[in-house]
């Protein structure tokens, strides 16, 4: 009888001649790649717009740039302060620091403001109501990279410090004297660099002390711990080279954010399809006594559910590629293009690895058949003791699901719909500097800001308008809108003097969400006043951070109302042509999107009432339902590739079911632990945005090992019968 096409795979991946042949490529493969391109970490971050140019706050500020060239460049805000109050030896020691930048200019410095002509009498009338704090800007191009940008950073502390006598930057807050800190764009961009660039170690370092930690303590084996970490561990190196490749030839924009993430879903992931085939070699030999037909055997059973499994990961972060907003569309390459090479590793080095080790990967616990575990016992002059029977705990499982299937419906319904409704209460912020520990110090420049200035002029809303040659000046008009506090002087462009700038500070926090509802109002009514202008269709824009965050709303959004949708057609597409059974694949989605804003509902109590934080970052739905849902498919995925394999078997409809679970519980329990505790990694960052992720994420696979594939997806099975597997006549039969 000829061999099935996978288990050929199998005997070629881990036989004896090839086994060796296997690793020894893998490990080529690594150390030239690394030989030859540059690992991805090291490749420059990208540092462009987040948003399309057809939005308003993006051509805001192109207009800004070829307008009011003095206020562009990436802004870097040094605020100044002092809490018993400013002095006029700090003013002056500034000046003396804008005297150096003007005489000497930083690489890539574009503007400056003349304080060093000013006299200190001028500048005071900058300090804040109190007179503790003051705010002087240097702006710099935006082509400059975060590392000439950080080398500027520095050489403006040195500068800083010749010049007082002293470092202000390197301070206490709440010790008396000067303290200053960088803020702004180019300090928060500073900061968000150097806290992804600490978190790859620490992620690497955290995720595999916690895999080798579950492992050990579920299958107390040293050997078996460590294999998968091999395993993917040299998937990485292949994967990070080829990622630093793309990066360095720009055909791919280089996220630290989401190298950070890739991390811990590569170890996450392939520890678990490295289980999945591990554990269906183990059980095999304790049937088969040759470790190489046994190895082949395992290939063929797991090889395709491992395959499906990887290829609807791969599928759903591919759909990101889909998005508008920048952060979404540049984690889709490096998750789909990682998890893609992993997914080969443990289907061609895995098999040769366990090729090499055979039984002893199993060492102390070392699975062997009847007559071979006898042998041993005689051997060593002790009692055989009769194994106990595999699985038992999880088919009692198996055998309570299909005996109460709408019991089990009932309450894992209600369970998952009442955590999911709490998902209705999520407040959602949309910057950056939100998410930064308390301590940083662009945050802490921003607190500066925050609590000496009135709040618009955090960041002011810069509103330009074409005023079509007409003697327009709306600035009137403008004050008597209820949300704004301040109208600057109204300025006209350097080259068209059509072009009219109105800086406005809005009454409140301008991160807040109330305020970009006040920018949304601010289209509206800004239209109105230009019609009773008499310019029924002029032009305007509105620029800002305010206005940059409500588009980063609508963009996201968007992005949410494509991918969502697109994702789950196409994972449900690739269910049923593996499946082939229409309503199964339909149960599985339903059951992975149900179980997703549940993991939003639990994680938000978790992160508000919990953590005490206040919001969930923006992006969190989106980057946790596309995991949620590629992942939880799954589980779901192995589970139900094993009752199909009982029922062509001829297992009755509920026994097949049953073994299903039984076979499939333990591995998948394990790796859902797994999983889950690498998300959970996230969480011991200093970034609120990866904390708040690995929170939902962490519990969204929880939900998915302990409530949806072992009891939600099986009742709903046993319910709809026979019909579970219709069209697929053999089956159904």
């Amino acid at each position: 009888m000829a061999k099935h096409p996978l288990e050929k795979w199998g005997s070629v991946m881990g036989g004896k001649k090839t086994r060796w042949i296997v690793v020894a490529l893998w490990i080529m493969f690594a150390v030239v790649f690394a030989l030859i391109f540059p690992q991805v970490n090291s490749v420059e971050n990208y540092s462009g717009d987040e948003i399309p140019d057809t939005y308003t706050s993006i051509q805001a500020g192109n207009i800004m740039e070829e307008e009011f060239s003095s206020d562009s460049g990436i802004p870097l805000l040094i605020t100044w302060y002092n809490e018993s109050g400013l002095t006029e030896e700090d003013l002056t020691n500034i000046q003396g620091l804008y005297k150096q930048l003007a005489d000497e200019p930083l690489d890539g410095q574009e503007t400056i403001p003349p304080f060093h002509e000013l006299p200190v009498t001028a500048l005071m009338g900058s300090l804040s109501e109190n007179g503790a704090a003051l705010v002087t800007p240097v702006f710099f191009s935006t082509e400059k990279n975060s590392d000439v940008l950080k080398e500027n950073l520095a050489i403006i502390q040195e500068r800083t410090e010749s010049q007082f006598g002293e470092n202000p930057y390197d301070t206490n807050l709440e010790d008396e004297g000067l303290h200053a800190r960088f803020s702004g764009p180019v300090g928060i961009s500073i900061d968000a660099t150097d806290l992804f660039k600490a978190a790859d170690v620490q992620l690497m370092i955290a995720t595999v002390i916690i895999i080798l930690v579950i492992l050990l303590v579920i299958y107390r084996s040293p050997i078996l711990a460590i294999i998968p970490l091999v395993v993917v561990g040299i998937a990485y190196l292949v994967v990070s080279p080829l990622l630093g490749a793309m990066a360095e030839n720009g055909l791919i924009d280089k996220d630290a954010q989401a190298v950070a993430i890739m991390i811990v879903l590569l170890f996450g992931a392939g520890t678990d399809y490295c289980l999945f085939l591990i554990t269906r070699y183990r059980d095999i030999l304790l049937t088969e006594d040759n470790k190489f037909t046994a190895l082949a055997s395992a290939v063929r059973e797991s090889t395709g559910a491992i395959v499906m499994s990887g290829l609807t990961v791969v599928i759903g972060l591919a759909t990101l590629a889909l998005a508008d907003y920048g952060a979404f569309q540049r984690f889709a390459v490096p998750f789909s293009f990682g998890v893609l090479i992993t997914g080969f590793a443990v289907v061609t080095l895995l098999p040769a690895v366990l090729g090499i080790l055979g039984r002893a990967a199993f060492w102390p616990f070392v699975p062997r058949t009847e007559e071979a575990e006898k042998a041993n016992a005689e051997k060593k002059n002790k009692p055989y003791k009769p194994r106990k029977p595999n699985h038992r705990y999880m088919r009692a499982i198996g055998e309570f699901v299909t005996s109460k299937p709408w019991l089990v419906i009932i309450v894992a319904g209600a369970v998952l719909i009442g955590l999911a409704f709490a998902s209705t209460n999520i407040k959602y912020n949309y910057d950056l500097i939100s998410s930064f520990p308390e301590d940083m110090p662009s945050r802490e420049g921003f607190k500066i800001i925050e609590e000496n200035f009135t709040p618009g002029e955090l960041a002011p809303v810069q509103l330009l308008i074409d005023s079509e040659g007409t003697d327009l000046d709306i600035t009137e008009q403008l004050l008597r809108l209820p949300y704004v506090g301040v109208v600057k002087e109204m300025r006209t462009g350097e080259t068209n003097n059509n072009i009219q700038l109105y800086e406005i500070d809005l009454d409140k926090n301008p991160y807040s969400n109330e305020a970009m509802d006040d920018v949304e109002q601010m289209k509206d009514d800004v239209k109105g006043i230009l019609a009773d202008s008499n310019l029924k269709d002029g032009q305007f824009w509105i620029g800002g951070e305010t206005s940059s965050q409500l588009d980063t709303k609508v963009v996201q959004s968007g992005d949410e109302n494509i991918i969502q949708p697109v994702m789950i057609i196409i994972i449900f597409i690739v269910l049923l042509a593996y499946l082939r059974a229409l309503i199964t694949s339909i149960q599985l989605m339903v059951t992975v999107v149900i179980s997703f804003f549940s993991a939003l509902g639990a994680g938000w109590l978790i992160i508000h009432y919990g953590l005490g934080h206040e919001a969930m970052a923006s992006s969190i739905p989106l980057y946790s339902f596309v995991f949620i849902i590629a992942l939880g498919n799954d589980y779901n995925i192995f589970m139900i590739s094993d009752i199909w394999k009982n029922r062509k078997r001829g297992a009755a409809h509920k026994q097949a079911i049953s073994n299903g679970i039984a076979s499939t519980g333990a591995v998948i329990t394990s790796a859902g632990l797994i999983l889950a505790g690498t998300f959970l990694v996230l969480a011991s960052l200093p970034i609120q945005l990866l904390v708040q992720f690995g929170i939902v994420t962490a519990v969204g696979v929880l939900l998915d090992t302990f409530v949806v594939r072992p009891l939600l997806v099986p009742a709903l099975i046993t319910v709809f019968g026979k019909w579970s597997y219709w069209p697929n006549k053999k089956l159904k039969e």
